[in-house]
């Protein structure tokens, strides 16, 4: 989409919603909740709104498939999650969903005795998590590692306890890389891990558990591995290649997807082609009432169209990558469509205040 078509959508939403006016005295608080993964870029947007006189958002980082739940509920204004619901799910719950950044997610290791940057590849970490290779000097571990000397430690699987869209994503990769895993479990945001697996409570619990144990394996979105200084792993990809998670491999997916090509978000961003693409990078989105209470919803859609406006370079600085403009169009769109309980579009609403 050409990026003067997505420049007019901009102007025209930040026109009605009075985004060059002063904001209220009092701004309305607004409420989220959902995605841990995304916690980071919602925070950084929510300071510098409010820091410039929006309002104050007070996100709850609970996880993506609470933050689904609290949205069809109303008990907040905004739900966030690493998983776009499908259209007949939006359409049943009445909610529009836009996404709104771009990250990873990262197999975290805790593996002192390797000194070594470790490999694996796809089929190895899924046989992994399903329990078929229990200790780090298995064979399929030291083909992908001929240089050093792996420990003949058990590999302690540490995994999500809570319905999370990180977990959907990773599976949604384990999927795609294995048969056998793809038949056994598929993709979903909470899973019956087979084995003797230690369930961890949210991104922050598996950061601890797999910190806290030796030789355990875990999975986490990439802001926590770089916050924390994580030790991860190089994955090979579609294209054969060994890579690591960056904001640069996540932009190569991105660039090589169908997000990009067509502004199309309704596809996960995992085993992408590209021999730089990072084969488990994801979206994250929000989710928002079609028909939004007029004071909540003018609020909520000045802080969301704010954040695309001005909200790029704070999201690269918490290592998230932009959206294509095509897709951002798309965004602005569906603000725009949302209305008030008499029907009329809550960017219109705005001007009367």
């Amino acid at each position: 989409m050409p990026v003067t078509f997505r420049i007019a959508i901009v102007c025209l939403i930040a026109a009605l919603l009075g985004l060059s006016a002063p904001l209220h005295a009092e701004p309305h608080a607004i409420r989220g909740a959902g995605s841990s993964a995304a916690k980071l870029v919602y925070q950084a947007w929510s300071e510098a709104f409010a820091n410039g006189g929006g309002s104050a958002i007070d996100y709850a980082p609970v996880g993506s498939s609470k933050g689904l739940k609290a949205i069809q509920s109303r008990e907040v204004d905004f739900g966030a999650s690493d998983l776009a619901p499908s259209p007949e799910a939006l359409a049943r719950d009445g909610l529009v969903v836009i996404p709104t950044v771009v990250s990873g997610i990262a197999p975290i290791i805790n593996l002192p005795e390797f000194k070594l940057p470790l490999r694996l590849d796809g089929p190895t970490l899924a046989d992994i998590f399903m329990g078929r290779v229990t200790h780090w000097n298995d064979p399929a571990i030291r083909r992908l590692n001929p240089e050093g000397s792996l420990p003949a430690a058990p590999i302690r699987v540490v995994t999500r306890s809570d319905g999370s869209g990180t977990t959907y994503n990773f599976t949604d990769y384990l999927a795609k890389v294995s048969p056998d895993w793809r038949s056994r479990f598929g993709a979903n945001t909470l899973i019956a891990w087979p084995g003797n697996v230690l369930p961890a409570k949210g991104s922050g619990g598996v950061v601890s558990a797999v910190t806290a144990t030796p030789g355990a394996i875990g999975y986490v979105d990439f802001t926590y591995v770089l916050n924390g200084g994580l030790r991860t792993v190089a994955l090979k990809n579609r294209a054969g290649q060994f890579v690591a998670p960056a904001i640069d491999s996540f932009r190569a997916a991105l660039n090589a997807s169908a997000w990009h090509s067509q502004g199309d978000f309704s596809q996960t961003l995992t085993d992408q082609p590209g021999s730089t693409s990072w084969p488990i990078t994801m979206g994250t989105f929000v989710l928002l009432p079609k028909v939004m209470d007029e004071t909540a919803g003018v609020a909520t859609l000045r802080f969301f169209t704010w954040a695309f406006m001005h909200g790029d370079e704070l999201a690269n600085h918490a290592n998230f990558v932009r959206l294509p403009d095509a897709v951002q169009a798309k965004a602005y769109r569906a603000l725009a469509a949302i209305t008030s309980h008499d029907g009329t579009p809550l960017a219109y609403a705005s001007l009367g205040q």
